[in-house]
C-alpha cells in the first residue's frame, strides 16, 4: 500500500484562496459591445488570396480532366453527381497541398519567429502569474503525475517557477482511480516539496473538459493573467512555457497561442506510423497555415496558452439548442472558444516552430476510432455555431474545415458506390436513356478511359506530393536527416507510412460515415476514457468490429471485376484496404512490430534520436512509480483503510458541502448510507456498495466518517 507516516500538513494539500471571475455565458445569436478593437491582420490579405486562388486553380484543372472523362456521350445526372463528389473531395486535398507547398517554402526560408518568439534567444524575464491546468478524467494517475513532475521540474529549471502555479482539475468519476489519483498527487507534492501544484475535484463533471476549465476560472482566473492549458498526455518543456508567457506579456491584445504538439512515446506500429506522420509532414501544414492564419488562428484544446481576459469574458460556451447529439453541451469546444474569442477582437495565433510541445496518440485504430467518434460529433455539432452573429470568416472557415473532415467521408464512400454502379450500368444494362423530346439516338454513360487513367495518376499525386516535400524538408536540415535515419532510410520510412495509411484510409472512411450516419440518426457517443496503453489483439472482438469492412471490400472488388480487370486494377487501393482490415488493425496494434522496425532504424523521428529531457523524466517516473506500487487491484476503501495519511489527505480535500435545498434529496448517497448502515466493517460495506454509491460516500465527508466508525467500533469491541 502506499505508504505515508504522518499526513501532510492541511495546507500542503489545500487550495490557494479563490479569486472569482466573472465568466458570463455567450450568445451565438447576440454580439455584446467591446471596446477592444478587432486584432489587425499581418500582411494575410493577400496570402489568403494566393492560397484560395492557387487551390480554386488546381480544383478547376482537376474538375475540367474529370468532366473530359465522363462527357464522352453527354453527361448524364448519375455523372454529374459523380463529378461533383469528385469536385469537392479533390478541392480537399488541393487545399492540403497548396497549404504544404507553402510550409515547404517557409521552412526553406529559417524558423518562424512570429510574436517576437525566438527559441534561440536567451530566456525572457517574466511579469505576470500563469497557472498550469491539467484536466484529467479517469487516466492512469502514475503516468498523469509523472509527466506533470518532469513539467514543473522543467518550469522550476528555468528560474521563473515563481511566475507559474499548477493545478490538477480533475473529473474522474472512478472512485479507485480518485483515491489513486490522490495519492499519487500527494506522492508528487512529497517529492517535489513543491508548495504551488494544487489537486481540484469535481464531484459533477458538467460540460466535460470545457466545464472544467470554466469552473477553475470562475474560482480562481482572478490570480492569474493567463492559462496554459494541457491535456493528459501532454508534454511541454519549461523553455516553450515561458517564452509563451512572456510573449502574452509583450502582445497584450493577443487571446491565444497555440504550440505545434509533436506526438511521442508510442509503441505500436500504428502509434509510430502516426508520430512519424506528424513529425514529417505535420510541420509544412503547420508553416503554411500559420502562413495565411494570421491573427485568425485556432486553438485545438491543448498545449496553448490563453489570456484568462479574453478566456472569461468570451469563452463560457451556451447549450446548443435541441437534444443530442445535435444539441446540449458543445463537445469540440475548442474552435467555437477561439471563434469567440476572435469575435470580441482578441488575436489568436500558432507559434509552429516554438517547439518543445508533446503528446501521446492512442495505440490501435480500434482506440483512435473511440476518440474519433467524439469529434466527430463535436464537430458535426457546428453546423449549429455556423450561423452565429459576428464570428470572422476564417473562424468560419475553421468550422467548416472540422465538420469537412468528417464529411468527407462518406462523400467518398457515395463517390465510390455511384463510381461502381455507373460501370456495372454502362457494362451491362441496354441503352435506354433517351432524352426529353425527339432523339434518333439513346444517351448513356460512357467514359474515357485514358483521361480517366491521367485523372487518377494527377489525384494520386496531389495526395503524395505533401510526403515527399515534407521527406526533402527534412533532408535538407541536417539535424532532422540525421534524427529520421538518413535520406534513405527515411524515404524508406515514407514509402512504408503511405502504404500503411493507405490501407488504413479505407477502413478510416468506413468508421466515420458510421459515425456520420449514427449522428444523423440521433445517437450520442458519451464521452469515454482514453486507453493509452497496447492490449493483446482480440480476433473476435476484431472480427465483429471489422468483418463488415471485409464483406464491402469483397463486393467491390467483385463488382470491379465484373466490369473489367483495369477497373479493378484502380479499385485496388480501396478494396485491399477493406479486406484487409482485420489483419491491417492486428498488424498495427502489435508493440513487437512497432519496435522491430524501430530497431531496423524505420518510422523514426528525431525526438527518438535525441530525446527531449522532459520526456526522460516522465518516463523514468513512470517507471519509478510502476514498480513501486502495489501488488494487486486495490479498491478505494482498501486504500483509505489501510493509509490513514491518505484517508487525512482526502478528507483535507474535499470540498465543503453546499447547502442543500429543502426536498433536495441525493438518493443515490441515501442508499449507499443505508447499506452502510447494515455492514459491520468497512471491508462488508465495501461488497455491498456499487460504484457509483462509493463515489457517492468518497464525495461526502460525513458519510466517510461513517464509514470509517464501522472499523473504530471494531476495534473497540474487541
Amino acid at each position: 500500500m502506499h505508504d505515508m507516516t504522518l499526513p501532510l500538513p492541511p495546507e500542503r494539500v489545500a487550495l490557494p484562496p479563490e479569486q472569482p471571475l466573472a465568466m458570463p455565458e455567450q450568445s451565438l445569436w447576440r454580439v455584446a459591445e467591446t471596446a477592444r478593437a478587432p486584432a489587425r491582420p499581418i500582411r494575410s490579405g493577400w496570402r489568403r488570396l494566393v492560397v484560395f486562388g492557387a487551390t480554386a486553380i488546381l480544383t478547376a484543372i482537376g474538375l475540367h480532366e474529370m468532366y473530359l472523362v465522363l462527357q464522352v456521350q453527354g453527361l448524364t445526372l448519375a455523372e454529374a453527381v459523380v463529378l461533383g463528389l469528385f469536385g469537392s473531395l479533390f478541392a480537399w486535398i488541393a487545399f492540403s497541398l497548396v497549404s504544404s507547398v507553402i510550409g515547404f517554402v517557409a521552412i526553406l526560408r529559417g524558423r518562424d519567429r512570429s510574436l517576437g518568439i525566438d527559441a534561440t534567444a536567451p530566456l525572457p524575464d517574466l511579469a505576470a502569474r500563469t497557472a498550469i491546468l491539467l484536466p484529467t478524467y479517469n487516466e492512469d494517475p502514475q503516468r498523469v503525475m509523472s509527466r506533470l513532475q518532469a513539467i514543473w521540474e522543467s518550469v522550476r529549471d528555468t528560474g521563473r517557477l515563481d511566475h507559474f502555479d499548477v493545478f490538477v482539475l480533475s473529473d474522474t468519476t472512478d472512485p479507485d482511480v480518485w483515491v489513486r489519483e490522490e495519492a499519487a498527487y500527494v506522492g508528487l507534492v512529497e517529492r517535489t516539496g513543491a508548495t504551488n501544484i494544487f489537486y481540484r475535484h469535481r464531484r459533477e463533471n458538467t460540460a466535460r473538459k470545457a466545464g472544467n476549465i470554466a469552473e477553475w476560472t470562475t474560482r480562481f482566473g482572478g490570480a492569474y493573467a493567463h492559462m496554459l492549458v494541457l491535456d493528459a498526455d501532454s508534454l511541454m518543456t519549461g523553455d516553450t512555457i515561458v517564452r509563451l508567457a512572456a510573449a502574452m506579456e509583450r502582445h497584450p491584445g493577443v487571446g491565444l497561442i497555440q504550440t505545434f504538439p509533436v506526438i511521442l512515446a508510442g509503441t505500436t506500429l500504428f502509434a509510430r506510423i502516426q508520430q512519424f506522420a506528424g513529425r514529417l509532414y505535420g510541420p509544412l501544414i503547420a508553416r503554411g497555415i500559420a502562413w495565411w492564419h494570421g491573427a485568425e488562428s485556432n486553438y485545438w484544446g491543448h498545449n496553448a496558452i490563453i489570456r484568462v481576459e479574453a478566456f472569461a469574458g468570451q469563452a463560457r460556451l451556451p447549450l446548443l439548442r435541441g437534444r443530442k447529439p445535435f444539441g446540449g453541451h458543445i463537445l469540440s469546444h475548442d474552435f467555437v472558444e477561439a471563434a469567440l474569442m476572435r469575435r470580441a477582437g482578441w488575436a489568436i495565433h500558432m507559434a509552429p516552430s516554438l517547439g518543445g510541445s508533446y503528446e501521446e496518440c492512442p495505440p490501435s485504430l480500434t482506440e483512435y476510432a473511440v476518440r474519433d467518434r467524439r469529434w466527430c460529433q463535436g464537430n458535426l455539432q457546428h453546423l449549429g455555431v455556423l450561423p452565429a452573429r459576428g464570428l470572422h470568416w476564417v473562424s468560419r472557415l475553421h468550422l467548416l474545415t472540422g465538420i469537412g473532415s468528417y464529411v468527407s467521408s462518406p462523400l467518398w464512400l457515395v463517390f465510390l458506390l455511384v463510381g461502381i454502379l455507373l460501370s456495372l450500368q454502362a457494362q451491362f444494362v441496354k441503352p435506354e436513356y433517351f432524352p426529353a423530346g425527339f432523339s434518333l439516338f439513346p444517351q448513356w454513360p460512357a467514359q474515357d478511359p485514358v483521361r480517366a487513367a491521367w485523372v487518377f495518376a494527377g489525384t494520386m499525386a496531389v495526395l503524395i506530393v505533401p510526403k515527399l516535400l515534407g521527406w526533402i524538408a527534412a533532408v535538407v536540415q541536417p539535424g532532422e536527416r540525421r534524427g529520421s535515419g538518413g535520406a534513405v532510410r527515411s524515404f524508406v520510412s515514407v514509402v512504408l507510412e503511405t502504404l500503411i495509411t493507405s490501407l488504413i484510409a479505407p477502413i478510416m472512411m468506413l468508421l466515420q460515415s458510421r459515425a456520420v450516419a449514427e449522428i444523423l440518426l440521433g445517437r450520442d457517443a458519451g464521452w469515454q476514457a482514453q486507453q493509452r496503453d497496447a492490449g493483446r489483439t482480440d480476433w473476435r472482438l476484431l472480427a465483429r468490429l471489422y468483418g463488415g469492412h471485409v464483406v464491402l471490400g469483397v463486393l467491390l472488388g467483385a463488382a470491379a471485376y465484373a466490369v473489367s480487370a483495369p477497373l479493378l486494377l484502380w479499385m485496388t487501393p480501396v478494396v485491399v484496404g477493406l479486406v484487409l482490415a482485420i489483419p491491417t488493425v492486428a498488424l498495427t496494434s502489435s508493440e513487437r512490430v512497432g519496435v522491430a522496425l524501430r530497431r531496423a532504424g524505420l518510422l523514426l523521428m528525431p525526438e527518438e534520436r535525441d530525446p527531449p529531457p522532459v520526456l526522460i523524466r516522465a518516463q523514468a517516473l513512470a517507471a519509478d512509480g510502476a514498480e513501486s506500487a502495489p501488488a494487486g487491484a486495490a479498491s478505494a476503501l482498501q486504500r483509505l483503510t489501510a493509509d490513514p495519511a491518505l484517508l487525512a489527505a482526502h478528507r483535507a480535500m474535499l470540498p465543503e458541502r453546499t447547502p442543500r435545498r429543502k426536498g433536495d434529496v441525493d438518493v443515490t448517497l441515501v442508499v449507499a448510507l443505508a447499506r452502510i448502515a447494515e455492514a459491520d466493517s468497512v471491508a462488508e460495506a465495501a461488497t455491498l456498495l456499487t460504484a457509483r454509491e462509493t463515489f457517492a460516500v468518497l464525495a461526502d465527508r460525513d458519510a466517510l466518517d461513517a464509514l470509517m466508525e464501522k472499523d473504530r467500533d471494531g476495534a473497540r469491541a474487541v
